[in-house]
């Protein structure tokens, strides 16, 4: 039986290989720095390289809630933003992923 971080590690590879412009790693590696984050937050990081709109950043943390099912959501009331922060269990294979990544991406274009 395949255990559930092996499924989240299969997943989180792929999402990261699918992306061409930095900005998927970009997104996971400001979850890594920051303990909690809203939308409006990392849209507001990100906006500062790169040209995405606040729909498409809060499509892409829908997308790591609820297919990869690596964030928490917690929101304090219906006023209140929803703020997101990493499982604490899958802290290290992020970490691991981006860096085996980025030493891939290095490798393969020397």
């Amino acid at each position: 039986m395949i255990s559930i971080q092996s499924k989240i590690k299969k997943r989180l590879e792929k999402f990261v290989e699918l992306d061409v412009n930095g900005l998927r790693r970009h997104v996971l590696s400001i979850f890594l720095k920051a303990k909690t984050v809203t939308v409006d937050d990392l849209h507001t990081a990100l906006t500062k390289k790169y040209d995405v709109s606040r729909s498409a950043v809060a499509s892409m943390v829908g997308y790591i809630h609820s297919k990869l099912g690596i964030l928490r959501a917690h929101k304090e009331s219906y006023k209140t933003p929803t703020v997101y922060a990493l499982k604490e269990e899958y802290i290290d294979l992020i970490k691991s992923t981006l860096d085996s990544k980025i030493l891939a991406s290095s490798t393969s274009t020397t």
